[in-house]
């Protein structure tokens, strides 16, 4: 083989390992930015409100309805 063709195969080789071994420095440091960001924290909290506002209207509602039926009970006896 042509020793230019090695040495211009190398460079190509090397050059794109370099680029592959950036990208992926560059994937791990947003990763470690993400696991650092207070929005996931935020997010988790949130959906907690969100469930025990649930709950709550939920309750509320079954108390509602159980009023309602019992109030239709007396008033039919």
């Amino acid at each position: 083989m042509n020793l230019a063709k090695i040495h211009e195969g190398l460079h190509i080789k090397t050059f794109w390992e370099k680029k592959i071994n950036t990208e992926c420095q560059h994937a791990e440091s947003e990763d470690q930015r993400k696991n650092k960001s207070a929005l996931k924290k935020l997010r988790e909290e949130w959906l907690v409100r969100l469930e025990n506002r649930t709950k709550h209207l939920k309750s509320l509602n079954d108390n509602y309805v159980r009023k309602v039926k019992v109030e239709q009970s007396d008033d039919q006896t």
